[in-house]
Order: structure tokens, then C-alpha cells, then sequence
């Protein structure tokens, strides 16, 4: 929010100006290249690859279309990751997508992408990778009924309350347990691949005779299938949320990327390929936790092993998007477009404590339901459209800042290619999913007198910026935390 000082109220501590410029409170620069590349599978290989091949399959109609899809998910996150690396390069601040779309379109944009992405995307996805973690956890438990919604909405709070905890703890802690997950969710993935190589040597090849058999030719129900798998690759661009915390970002950025993305995208289409070398359309469509049906057909006695394996793998990827989408509320906050309660570093373990305990309790009120497929609807919708207005954002640069320092600057008909492909995936399920689109552009919408009355109101009553700066210093003293230094 904007901020004011006013007389008789305690001003946010500015620690520099106490301990000296020698010992400044900030997040660190504490990433390196396997960082990177380790918080980059992190988030992409979590919860999608374990749950979106029975909503890509069930969209798209066909074995055919669905590997089309994911082939094409991957190309597409890919040549997206190269126009983030530009962005990311030539305008090296965390927060990405936020700091982008503001570069170039200003305040009110900007904020309406912090606004959806802390209060829908964000928590959306925390709730629906927790619900994941659950969903494995809890399927050998319920091997023949669907384990009940309270005990999944339990566990995935849990989850997500123990992440949130262990964030606030250690950055670095948090970024050395992601190369342990990392074994996990490709240990996970290489027994789904070798499953099915095995399946296909005993001739389990009967689903690919007629693979175009009930392809869907409804271009809505096609960008749906896309949601779908997009969310399975969701978080491409979730390191450029950490610019400012990496070593070297011109360099290791854009390795990051080229390192993580290409062997995503192989992986993803071998294990599907698996899926239906094993498992039926009907079993697919029919189960909640694809993977572990698989398991229990493919390994006998050793099945069990699967969902543990997954569930790990989930909950790293959970770990991940926690990490990384904390900075982006923290730096809306820095900005003055959230309360300045939220840009609050604490002092023992610099980190931003009230950001993350801020989006943690959001990601409980979304467990509200635990309808997985409907919730990556909703998430999947908001980020396309927003990842659209940032590839606008890198055009709109190109023509009115055309002398800005590009470390990397992509061929132009990359970024071209790849609006056009946004504009396909947000215009199209229009139609097909009305509610989901509707209520994501209403709650867009709503951030506009949000906007209007807390940052374009300048002249605000004194008691509303006293009610401001206590609700601060109260969480100042609860976290032990202070601004940020400034760098001179």
C-alpha cells in the first residue's frame, strides 16, 4: 500500500539505519545453475504429471490427440521460457510476470496480476498439490473405495502448513531438500517409463492400433485438454520469480531453462506413453490416482512403493511453488501494492515469513473443496491470460524500448507465435467452461476499486493509516521481522 507516515505512529524499522551497511537485512543471492535447475523440476515434475493425464485424455477423446497435446505443452512452455528469459535478463527483478507487465503497462496492471495470481493462482495451485500429496498418500489406505474428503482436505493441510513452516525456516534448507525430492519424482517417473517398457515388450501395444479413435474435434474441448496439460508444466517461469536471489541471473537463468525443459517434455510424453501401454481409456478416466492403479497392474507386491515415491515427489513440488510464489507477494508488498505487513524479512533466517504465512492461509480456505479438476480450470485460465498480457508486455518493449539492454533478445517471431497460441487457450473455452472463465474474469475485476481505493487514493483518512501501520508493527513484533535494506 502507499505509504504514509503519520504523527504518533511507529514507523516499519529500517534495520540498515541501526546495525550499519555492513550487515544488511535481505534475501540473499544464494541460488546457483543446479538450484535452478533443481527448482525448476522441482515445480514442474510435482502433482501434474500424476494427476492431468486422465483431464488431457478425457478432453482431447483420444490416445492420438492426448500425446499431441503433451508434445505440444512442452514445445510451448518451452518457447515461453525463451521469451521469459528475455524478459527476465533485460529486466532482472523478482516477481516476474509482476514486474513485467508493470515495466511496461504500469501500475494497475500489474496489480491486477498480483491480485489474481495471490488470491487464484497461487493458492489454487498449493491447494491442488497438497490434495495430490493426499490423494497418494491416502489410495493404499482405500484401495477399492475413494478415501473420504476430510481425510484428504486433513492431510493436504498439513502438508502445506509443515512446507510453509520449513519456508519461513531456511531458504537455503528448503533449496538443498529440492535435490532430494528431485530423486524422488524422477525415481517415481523412471519405474512409470520402465513399467511401461516392459508392458510393450510382452505386446501391450493395443491402445496405439487406433490411436485417433474418439478424438474430439471441439476447439473448445481442445483448450481445455490443453489446460490440462499445461498445468502439468506450470512453473517454467517460477525462477524468474527469484531473479534477484540467484548468482549470475544473465547466465544461469536462461541455462536454467534451456537444462530443464527439453528433458521435462521427454519424460512427460514417455510416461504417458506408459500409462497406455498398461492401463485401458476407461481405467484412466476412472481413477483418481493414475499412477498407483498403474503400479498395483504393473509391480505386484512392489506396488506400494509407487505412491510413497509420488507423494514425495508432490510434496516437493509443493515445497517448490511455496518458495518461489512468497517472493512475488513480497515484492507486490515492497511496491506498496499489498499491505507493507507483507514485506517483511525476518532477522534470523532472512526470509519473508509474513508473505509466506499470508499464502499458506489462503491455500487452506481453497481446501475447501477437493475437486482437483475443477480447481486447475480455474488456475489454469487465470495464468494463461496473464501470461499473455507478459508476452504482450516483451512486444510492447520491443517497439517503445527498443535501446534496453537485452542480454538475450529472441527471434521475433517467437513471441509472436506464442501470443497467438495464448490467445487460443484463453479465448476458446469461453464456451466450454463459462463458470470457470467467468468467475476468474469477475474476481479480475474486482481488483480494480481494490485498486482505486487502497494505492490511487492518495489523501486516505488518518485512522485508516494508523489502523495500516499498527496492523505493520504487530506483524513486525510476531515475526520479528523488518524492512528490507536498500541497496546504496
Amino acid at each position: 500500500m502507499a505509504k504514509a507516515e503519520t504523527p504518533g505512529v511507529v514507523p516499519l524499522l529500517e534495520v540498515g539505519q541501526e546495525r550499519g551497511n555492513d550487515d544488511k537485512i535481505k534475501l540473499k543471492k544464494q541460488l546457483g545453475l543446479l538450484e535452478g535447475v533443481a527448482i525448476i523440476i522441482g515445480i514442474i515434475v510435482g502433482s501434474g504429471i500424476f494427476v492431468s493425464p486422465k483431464g488431457v485424455l478425457k478432453e482431447a477423446g483420444s490416445v492420438g490427440l492426448s500425446l499431441v497435446v503433451w508434445c505440444l505443452c512442452g514445445f510451448l512452455s518451452m518457447i515461453g521460457a525463451l521469451c521469459y528469459a528475455e524478459l527476465g535478463t533485460s529486466i532482472p527483478k523478482s516477481g516476474a510476470d509482476y514486474a513485467y507487465i508493470g515495466e511496461a503497462f504500469g501500475s494497475l496492471p500489474s496489480f491486477l496480476y498480483l491480485w489474481d495470481a495471490v488470491f487464484i493462482f497461487v493458492p489454487v495451485t498449493n491447494a491442488v498439490m497438497a490434495l495430490t500429496v493426499a490423494n497418494y498418500l491416502a489410495q493404499p489406505i482405500f484401495p477399492d473405495c475413494r478415501p473420504p474428503d476430510a481425510a484428504l482436505r486433513l492431510i493436504a493441510a498439513v502438508c502445506i502448513t509443515f512446507l510453509t513452516w520449513m519456508n519461513c525456516y531456511s531458504t537455503k534448507v528448503t533449496t538443498k531438500l529440492q535435490n532430494v525430492f528431485m530423486v524422488a519424482k524422477l525415481a517415481a517417473l523412471g519405474l512409470v517409463i520402465v513399467g511401461g517398457i516392459i508392458a510393450f515388450s510382452n505386446g501391450a501395444s493395443s491402445m496405439f492400433q487406433d490411436p485417433w479413435e474418439g478424438t474430439s474435434t471441439d476447439p473448445g474441448k481442445i483448450a481445455v485438454s490443453f489446460y490440462q496439460g499445461i498445468f502439468s508444466y506450470a512453473g517454467w517461469n517460477y525462477l524468474n520469480f527469484m531473479t534477484e536471489e540467484l548468482k549470475d541471473p544473465f547466465r544461469n537463468l536462461p541455462r536454467a531453462i534451456y537444462i530443464s525443459l527439453p528433458v521435462i517434455t521427454a519424460i512427460y510424453v514417455l510416461a504417458n506413453v506408459a500409462y497406455m501401454a498398461v492401463l485401458s481409456p476407461s481405467a484412466m478416466l476412472s481413477s483418481d490416482a493414475i499412477a498407483v492403479t498403474f503400479s498395483g497392474k504393473m509391480f505386484g507386491y512392489f506396488a506400494p512403493i509407487m505412491p510413497a515415491l509420488i507423494a514425495v515427489a508432490a510434496l516437493g513440488g509443493l515445497s517448490c511453488h511455496i518458495l518461489t510464489s512468497s517472493r512475488l507477494c513480497f515484492v507486490g508488498a515492497r511496491n506498496g501494492h499489498f499491505p507493507d505487513c507483507l514485506s517483511l524479512v525476518t532477522v534470523n533466517n532472512l526470509t519473508p515469513a509474513p508473505s509466506l504465512v499470508f499464502l499458506g492461509a489462503l491455500s487452506l480456505v481453497y481446501l475447501c473443496t477437493s475437486d482437483i479438476y475443477r480447481l486447475i480450470d480455474y488456475a489454469a485460465f487465470v495464468e494463461s491470460m496473464f501470461i499473455l498480457w507478459s508476452i504482450s508486455a516483451l512486444l510492447w518493449l520491443r517497439w517503445k524500448q527498443p535501446d534496453l539492454v537485452r542480454p538475450i533478445k529472441v527471434n521475433l517471431l517467437i513471441p509472436i507465435l506464442f501470443l497467438l497460441i495464448c490467445g487460443f487457450l484463453v479465448f476458446l473455452p469461453l464456451y466450454v467452461r463459462p463458470v470457470e472463465v467467468g468467475m476468474g474474469l469477475l474476481i479480475t475485476a474486482c481488483g480494480i476499486p481494490v485498486y482505486l481505493v487502497f494505492i490511487g487514493w492518495k489523501s486516505k483518512p488518518r485512522s485508516f493509516v494508523n489502523a495500516l501501520n499498527e496492523i505493520a508493527v504487530f506483524s513486525q513484533k510476531l515475526f520479528n521481522g523488518v524492512k528490507e535494506d536498500k541497496d546504496e
